[in-house]
C-alpha cells in the first residue's frame, strides 16, 4: 500500500508513521512536513510543504495512494482563531482536493476530536471547526472517509506538555480512566486504531472514543 502522512511530528502521527514503516504491507510513505523528521528509510519519503493552501495537484506523490492519515493539529489556545481554523478545516479540505485529483479511490482517516459538532452551529470554534472539516470530507466522494473523535489522550510515551491544563490531566488519568470507554484512550490504542482502519477500511464513518477502544480490544 501506498500511505500520505500529515503531522508525524506530532504525539499520535509519529505512532501512525511507525507503524507503517513497520508493516509489511506498505511499501511506501510519503510525509509532508514543514521541516524533516531526520529519519532515513527505504519506505519513507518527505516532501518540504510551505503551504498547505497552494499543492500542486499534479504532484507525483498524489499517484496511485491508498490512505491518508491527517494527523496535523493544533491545541485550542496555541495559535489565533484564524490560523486554528486554517490548519483544522482549509488545510485538510485542500489535500483532500489534490488527492481527489489522482488518488480518487484513497481512504482519508482524520483526526478529529470529541464533541465535533456536524450541525456546525455550536458556539465552541473547536467543536464547530471539527464538525465543519468532518462534512466536508464526508461530502467529496473519497474511496472511504472516517473521522476518529478521542477524548483525552493519555500520551504513552512521556512528553512536555503543551499547558497546565493538559499537564493536570495526565496526573489525574487514573481518575479519567473511571469514567469508562467514552473518556479518554492511550495514544499508542489511537494510533493502531486509525493505522488498522486505513489500511482495512471500518464500517462506521465516525468513530467516537468508545468506538476506537472497542475496536482496538476486539483486534487484540
Amino acid at each position: 500500500m501506498n500511505i500520505l502522512i500529515t503531522g508525524a511530528t506530532g504525539m499520535i502521527g509519529s505512532l501512525v508513521l511507525e507503524k507503517c514503516l513497520d508493516d509489511p504491507r506498505v511499501s511506501k510513505v510519503t510525509s509532508l512536513l514543514r521541516r524533516p523528521l531526520g529519519i532515513r528509510h527505504e519506505k519513507l519519503e518527505e516532501i518540504i510543504v510551505e503551504d498547505f493552501l497552494a499543492l500542486d495537484n499534479d504532484a507525483p506523490w498524489l499517484n496511485s495512494l491508498n490512505a491518508i492519515f491527517y494527523c496535523l493539529g493544533v491545541y485550542t489556545g496555541q495559535v489565533d482563531r484564524e490560523t486554528f481554523r486554517q490548519i483544522t478545516v482549509d488545510y485538510p479540505d485542500a489535500l483532500a482536493d489534490a488527492v481527489l485529483s489522482s488518488s480518487p479511490q484513497a481512504r482519508f482517516c482524520l483526526l478529529s476530536g470529541a464533541g465535533a459538532d456536524r450541525s456546525e452551529q455550536t458556539r465552541t470554534p473547536f467543536a464547530r471547526d471539527k464538525g465543519t472539516i468532518e462534512n466536508r470530507l464526508s461530502a467529496k466522494g473519497l474511496g472511504g472517509f472516517h473521522s476518529f473523535r478521542p477524548g483525552y489522550i493519555y500520551p504513552v510515551t512521556p512528553r512536555a506538555e503543551p499547558n497546565f491544563g493538559y499537564r493536570m490531566m495526565r496526573w489525574l488519568y487514573p481518575l479519567i480512566r473511571m469514567g469508562g470507554d467514552n473518556s479518554s484512550i492511550k495514544s499508542t490504542e489511537l494510533a493502531q486504531a486509525m493505522f488498522q482502519v486505513g489500511l482495512d477500511g471500518h464500517k462506521l464513518e465516525i468513530l467516537e472514543n468508545r468506538d476506537i477502544v472497542l475496536l482496538v480490544r476486539e483486534s487484540s
